[in-house]
């Protein structure tokens, strides 16, 4: 089994083509070959003419650790080649980036989640690209969550950085296939090609990540398969004032984490709300003292999420609306409680926003949760046709 970076340094008329060509690399720390040699450092040594780097969220090195903290642009030091941010002072490639090369590799791992910033990083760059006359080639890798689809797709006027179209929460596509999406959609006229892998089989051994393969954190909050599947759920914590484990060793992987909430309570309200949206993991009431971020220094009850082993199953495992249903369990049992973070939370550079609304690509969910009328019925009856539309509007995308 190849990723896109290890066939182009295997495959002789692949490089052939890079010939004469000035190269770009879009990477982070997940970049790696098989025998984890960073995809920089890979492509220098088989004689490539990388002219320049980008960083995207978390920059090259990975080492930015929360949301909205930017990086510089720098020289790499080894190679002296600039080293633009994609998440400092601009998001978006400027032409004097544009000009530093004539074929730009996009060699990011992804999570297969609408609001991990690398899938608006790739729009923007094919956009950039368009407009300059450039070349964009996606070395591609696996979608971790694979090819289940779910969540409302994003309204128009929602757009923002974690949410670059009308796609759902979780797209169930990788970058390459994503960016045939990106050009369909937006009609954008750009030399475009994906390098494929070989072999990855999204139904396979792995369910989208594969067994052969180490797990990398592509960001430093990323830190295992298990967050990899629950992410496209427990994302939406970042829309409340209820803990998602940043400042513990597992963030991103329980459905919330708060001093003055009882998680078993929660669970028990959960399974009589909604017992078949539970399917597919084991969830398991811990606790927690954040050292930095939300409840910081206090001791936080929550619900830890094991979409792994033997507990997980592919196809019944529903993060989205395991994640909706943690929310709607609170609301039913603290009516008062204050779980989504306030207009002056600015997330992701919106302004007059909701950060939950923001992150959904609309206020429905929340208005669900705040409904007390509404039940885990109503809930599916605004996701599941967006998401059959979404997915009979990309199966001729798909490259595997």
């Amino acid at each position: 089994m190849k990723f896109g970076i290890d066939r182009l340094l295997a495959e002789p008329e692949l490089l052939k083509s890079l010939k004469g060509k000035r190269v770009a690399l879009v990477a982070h720390p997940a970049s790696v070959t098989a025998d984890l040699t960073h995809s920089l450092d890979a492509l220098i040594g088989e004689g490539v003419n990388v002219t320049s780097a980008f960083g995207p969220q978390h920059g090259l090195k990975g080492d930015k650790q929360d949301n909205m903290v930017e990086t510089a642009d720098e020289t790499d030091p080894v190679y002296g080649i600039p080293v633009f941010s994609l998440y400092g002072e601009v998001r978006r490639p400027t032409g004097q980036m544009m000009s530093s090369a004539d074929v730009f590799l996009f060699d990011l791992q992804d999570l297969g989640c609408r609001i991990y910033t690398f899938v608006t990083t790739l729009l923007y760059l094919l956009e950039e690209a368009a407009k300059h006359g450039k070349t964009v080639w996606v070395l591609d890798r696996p979608n971790p969550a694979g090819r289940p689809v779910e969540g409302t797709l994003l309204q128009p006027g929602y757009e923002s950085f974690v949410g670059a179209a009308p796609m759902p929460m979780r797209h169930g596509l990788t970058m390459g296939e994503m960016g045939h999406w990106f050009i369909r959609h937006f009609g954008l006229d750009v030399d475009y090609r994906v390098i494929t892998m070989h072999d990855w089989l999204p139904e396979g051994p792995g369910q989208g990540w594969p067994q052969t393969r180490v797990w990398i954190n592509p960001s430093p909050n990323a830190a295992s398969l298990n967050m990899a599947r629950a992410y496209a759920g427990t994302v939406m914590i970042e829309g409340a004032t209820l803990s998602e484990g940043r400042g513990t060793t597992r963030p991103l992987e329980v459905l919330f984490g708060a001093p003055d909430v009882d998680a078993k309570r929660v669970l028990a309200e959960m399974e009589h709300l909604a017992p078949e949206w539970l399917a597919g993991c084991a969830l398991r009431d811990c606790w927690f003292e954040p050292t930095f971020h939300k409840h910081v220094g206090r001791l936080c009850n929550a619900l830890m999420i094991h979409a792994e082993g033997g507990f997980y199953d592919h196809a019944a495992f529903r993060p989205w609306r395991l994640q909706a249903l943690a929310f709607k369990a609170i609301r039913n049992l603290y009516s008062d409680y204050q779980i989504w973070r306030g207009k002056d939370f600015k997330y992701e550079y919106t302004e007059d926003v909701l950060a939950i609304d923001v992150i959904n690509g609309g206020p429905s969910l929340r208005e669900w949760v705040d409904d007390a009328g509404a039940s885990p019925a109503d809930l599916d009856a605004l996701a599941a046709p967006d998401e059959s539309a979404w997915r009979e509007e990309v199966e001729p995308l798909l490259l595997y």
